[in-house]
């Protein structure tokens, strides 16, 4: 009964491979292609990945309608966002810093995220908005990367990096995308960061900062930032402004991981628990929380 439901249905995982071997006209069995077998990324095979859209008249208008929008504040369905990512370079290179907490709206699925997608030894991407896109397309930047050097025999800039993935989220621009992310990196022209969204939108810069937190990321590097930090400094700066959005935003905390990224590549900092920041710091030496910094300097606060 069940095969003969599937066979006639109209809908269902069955009929879109249905439909889909009536276009390309191939019989044979490719499941695992269409689905992302292959540690799901099987269908980047097949060249730039496509996605099943809806069958109506115009696919974005629906989507639209149905998806968080922000011209459309009745619209069906609200994706929460929440994060905290922030990235500055300085003369010695690039500091990348993210929380790793996931939500979605009021509930916290998971405190132990990697916000940062190390695209090669030399690139790293950051992640907010769609978890899932954000790790979908940016693996994909990797791959067309490696294929850029042994095409040209040399690594990719950031700048064109950027660009490829710009391109190519452009193309699904009113699709349901939600991306926001920063290509870091060290090329021939030195340390360099692009802002890059799921609009296509792509801008360079100095400092940037992603996510719901990012207000009070932004309070921290705004009063700390100048171009030459030392490496310890910066690190420094990194923590305590991903800290400041932790302990302040609700979507954001857990843990922060820092990296650094070098003219010989990117190396991971560490990982460091926000509550462990708030009462004694990254060495023990001295937490970043108010009540630390102000006791035993007034009556109301005494030296323990």
């Amino acid at each position: 009964m069940n095969t003969f439901a599937e066979r006639f249905s109209v809908s269902g995982s069955a009929a879109e491979i249905r439909r889909a071997k009536e276009v390309i006209g191939e019989d044979d069995d490719f499941t695992g292609v269409m689905w992302g077998s292959a540690g799901g990324f099987g269908n980047l095979s097949k060249g730039v990945p496509t996605f099943s859209v809806p069958s109506v008249p115009d696919p974005t208008d629906f989507l639209r309608l149905h998806t968080d929008d922000h011209a459309d504040p009745s619209c069906k369905i609200k994706i929460k966002h929440g994060t905290t990512t922030l990235a500055f370079r300085f003369q010695g290179g690039v500091i990348v810093a993210v929380d790793s907490r996931a939500t979605a709206g009021s509930y916290v699925a998971s405190g132990t995220v990697k916000k940062v997608i190390e695209i090669n030894p030399y690139l790293l991407g950051t992640m907010a908005g769609g978890a899932a896109d954000c790790q979908y397309w940016e693996t994909y930047l990797g791959i067309e990367c490696r294929l850029h050097e042994l095409r040209n025999r040399e690594r990719i800039s950031v700048a064109a990096a950027s660009k490829y993935l710009s391109n190519l989220v452009y193309s699904y621009k009113g699709m349901g995308l939600s991306m926001g992310t920063m290509i870091c990196g060290w090329d021939k022209t030195g340390p360099a960061i692009f802002y890059v969204d799921s609009d296509g939108t792509r801008l360079k810069g100095d400092l940037f900062s992603v996510g719901s937190g990012s207000t009070f990321a932004y309070g921290v590097l705004d009063q700390g930032y100048r171009w030459d930090l030392t490496d310890e400094e910066a690190q420094e700066l990194g923590r305590r402004s991903i800290y400041a959005a932790g302990h302040r935003d609700a979507f954001s905390g857990n843990t922060i991981n820092l990296y650094h990224v070098k003219q010989d590549g990117w190396k991971f900092i560490g990982n460091y628990d926000v509550s462990e920041m708030h009462y004694n710091g990254p060495g023990g030496t001295g937490g970043y929380g108010y009540g630390v910094r102000v006791e035993g300097r007034t009556s109301a606060n005494p030296a323990s």
